[in-house]
């Protein structure tokens, strides 16, 4: 019980740290757009910006809440990945232009992953979306889903700038982002939501870098 109020503890303070700095900005916006000769169209586009970021936070943690209170199903049947994980990258097509990361999808004929279409989708959005925001401009990322490590796998590589190998562990953590992602408008959540998501479907989550050589993460299920 004590342990589990401390986490709660911490959550609850992560939480309304995250939300501190988009309402800070949200009430600078709105401030500024009350001096004379302010551009108010360009103020509230940025002002509706914040607002959209706390909204896909606060639905993150709801969404992170019901995998964890078991209100989501995670694993019901198997699902064939290929169609998802296309479905995923023609969604993101021009986001990832925007970016400048090119964005692709593989997977071996006749795999099937154990997680439901909806949680399958979730996972290679969450993993689609980490590359667009930190593997850099002129980067590429590859959705990936076949056999390997004796059982099924699901994982997206990238050769961007890669994550330094003391920040491969915490990749996972809530609201955790490394010094070169603190500027991202990400919520801090993707990865979060991916590896409860693997883990309550009896898969295991690891990420690898090396020197230059990007980012890879690597979800396992058995066969």
């Amino acid at each position: 019980m004590e342990s589990y109020e401390e986490l709660r503890s911490a959550f609850t303070a992560a939480v309304s740290h995250e939300l501190r700095t988009p309402l800070a900005r949200l009430l600078a916006l709105l401030e500024g757009a009350e001096l004379p000769g302010a551009d108010r169209e360009a103020l509230l586009i940025d002002a509706r910006g914040e607002v959209e970021r706390m909204t896909a936070l606060v639905d993150e943690i709801l969404f992170l809440s019901e995998l964890e209170s078991g209100r989501e199903v995670v694993a019901l049947t198997p699902t064939s990945p290929g169609p998802i994980l296309r479905e995923v990258v023609e969604e993101l097509r021009e986001r990832s232009e925007r970016a400048g990361v090119g964005l692709s999808a593989e997977a071996d004929d006749g795999v099937q992953l154990p997680l439901r279409p909806r949680m399958l989708r979730v996972v290679a959005r969450n993993l689609a979306e980490n590359a667009l925001r930190y593997a850099g401009e002129g980067a590429t990322c590859v959705l990936f889903a076949g056999r390997g490590d004796g059982g099924v796998v699901l994982a997206a590589r990238d050769n961007g700038s890669g994550v330094p190998v003391q920040d491969l562990p915490r990749l996972f953590e809530r609201f955790y982002r490394g010094d070169r992602a603190r500027t991202s408008r990400g919520t801090g959540l993707g990865l979060a939501i991916v590896k409860h998501v693997v883990e309550s479907a009896g898969g295991r989550v690891e990420a690898r870098t090396g020197e230059g050589a990007g980012l890879e993460i690597r979800c396992r299920f058995p066969a």
